[in-house]
């Protein structure tokens, strides 16, 4: 055993950062050496108001070995198969940013490729009818595919609507069971290690003094380590990503929810929309060089599809992201480490990543620089991804009725992006690989639903027989099509999984007796507990 060994990992913060980390860090680090110890207090209320994830979620939950139908009913949760956008484009458009892959590619070549060229040749519907999740999404359909699925259904991936809040109590049950000692109270002082800086320890307010070798900050936006305590950085990016307030809202609804999140473009922001079990949960955001506070709750209290069941809550943030994601003994997750406003639900997938990379990268007391520089090298690559991505949504806008739309339109953006797009103008091109989040797919979506369409396509499409590959991608199409219709709703599915909806559930589909569909020997899938 290395006498260098972490002994004892203290985290700043609970919420779901905090619990994520502790969960994870009591899973992987169970080696009889290192403790794990999480600090928060109870007057600190965290920021999550509800939460729209993607599909890298079900992965870290995999890796706990969390049962999904248990995480289902657990944390309110409703599956979610892409995010419809409305307005971004144009004023009265829509389109689908969908999970997984638009059909399939041929011959080598990419599937948007042939779709660009084809839909040169005739009128093609959009590129989402040939995504298994968008069909089933707008179908109001879902299931999880069963293990060696060979039908279209095995395409169709998912991620989860959930209650942060509930997340993080079902978060703290597991990693308290794994022997994660939780310390209640506030901090008031923050003592760093003469020669080196390093935080020593955390001093409680009623004196308890909490030491250890690694530091993780969870504490939000204040950043009380990483930030007020060692002074690291802040980059920001407001001149990309102007928004920095919100207001939130949950509210009552009928119906059965959407398996999918919507965010629709408003005046001087966008609002969001996530179906819950039992509520919806709703907000806007927006920046306030255009906005006021007060006129934001009035739009989004009009914009609500039944009564809200709180007051508006109401929130400020700067986008952008600390100079440095670890910092002497000392590693920021959540919002401690930065911020991209929600618009393609990032904040949990980027502490899950910040997660396993400092797993991955985990240091002893000596902690070797090289170790730090690849976690900071490697978290800065993935924060400028992803914030390339969500600023693409608003340069990519012909509207102009609202000074903040002619603000986004015409901005500069960074070089990074500018060269995605340039590419992607030109021949349709897209280099994505090695980079963990938002696949060729992904930027297909939103390049084509807000209107940057290539002047041609790639020359290796026209290696492959037009009228084959006609005749392969309306399989495609009918193939999607057929599933999807033999799916159970989304509701159904839900309630087979143990949740209980806001809607009282129809006698045939009481999940306390035998559901009358059955997909089992028909088709290749089920309802078994097991995901995928």
């Amino acid at each position: 055993m290395n006498e260098h060994m972490i002994r004892d990992v203290v985290i700043v913060g609970g919420g779901t950062a905090g619990w994520m980390a502790a969960a994870a860090f009591s899973r992987f680090l169970n080696n009889g050496v290192t403790r794990i110890t999480l600090v928060e207090s109870e007057e600190i209320g965290t920021v999550g108001v509800g939460e729209a994830t993607i599909p890298p979620l079900i992965t870290f939950n995999r890796m706990l070995g969390i049962d999904e139908n248990e995480f289902i009913r657990e944390t309110g949760a409703t599956y979610k198969l892409g995010i419809e956008f409305e307005g971004w484009g144009d004023i009265g458009e829509r389109y689908f940013h969908p999970f997984g892959s638009h059909g399939h590619d041929l011959g080598g070549v990419h599937f948007h490729q042939l779709y660009l060229r084809e839909r040169k040749r005739r009128v093609l519907q959009d590129i989402s009818a040939w995504s298994m999740s968008a069909v089933a999404a707008q179908a109001g359909k879902f299931a999880r595919p069963a293990q060696g699925a060979q039908s279209a259904v095995k395409d169709l991936l998912y991620a989860f609507h959930f209650d942060a809040a509930l997340y993080a109590r079902f978060l703290r049950r597991y990693a308290e069971a794994n022997g994660v000692r939780r310390n209640e109270g506030k901090i008031v002082d923050v003592v760093l290690r003469p020669g080196d800086g390093h935080v020593s320890a955390v001093t409680l307010e009623n004196g308890e003094s909490v030491g250890g070798d690694l530091f993780v900050d969870c504490s939000g936006f204040r950043g009380l380590l990483i930030e007020e305590a060692l002074a690291t950085g802040y980059e920001d990016w407001r001149q990309w990503l102007p928004c920095d307030r919100a207001v939130a809202v949950p509210s009552r609804y009928s119906g059965d929810p959407d398996p999918f999140t919507r965010a629709t473009a408003r005046g001087a922001g966008w609002q969001w929309r996530i179906p819950l079990q039992q509520r919806m949960g709703n907000g806007l955001v927006y920046c306030s060089e255009f906005m006021t506070g007060e006129a934001a709750e009035k739009e989004l209290l009009a914009n609500l599809e039944g009564e809200p069941l709180a007051e508006p809550r109401h929130l400020s943030f700067r986008t952008g992201r600390r100079r440095l994601g670890w910092n002497r003994n000392v590693v920021a997750l959540g919002l401690s480490s930065g911020f991209v406003e929600p618009l393609e639900s990032t904040s949990i997938h980027l502490v899950q990543s910040g997660i396993a990379k400092l797993i991955a990268l985990f240091p002893d007391r000596r902690f070797n620089p090289v170790e730090r520089d690849e976690y900071n090298r490697q978290m800065c690559d993935l924060y400028e991804d992803v914030r390339d991505f969500v600023i693409l949504h608003y340069k990519a806008t012909r509207r102009s009725d609202t000074p903040f739309w002619d603000r986004c339109r015409t901005m500069e953006v960074p070089d990074s992006l500018q060269r995605k797009m340039d590419l992607f103008r030109a021949k349709g091109r897209l280099f994505r690989e090695g980079l963990e989040l938002f696949a060729t797919t992904s930027w297909v979506a939103v390049c084509l639903g807000q209107h940057i369409v290539p002047a041609e396509h790639e020359p290796a499409a026209d290696a492959l027989d037009e009228a084959k590959v006609a005749d392969a991608m309306e399989q495609m199409r009918l193939d999607y099509l057929q599933v999807a219709a033999q799916l159970p709703t989304h509701a159904e599915f839900l309630r087979h999984s143990g949740a209980t909806l806001a809607t009282p559930a129809a006698a045939a589909t009481d999940v306390q007796g035998a559901p009358t569909f059955s997909f089992e020997s028909e088709t290749p899938f089920n309802f078994s507990a097991n995901p995928l």
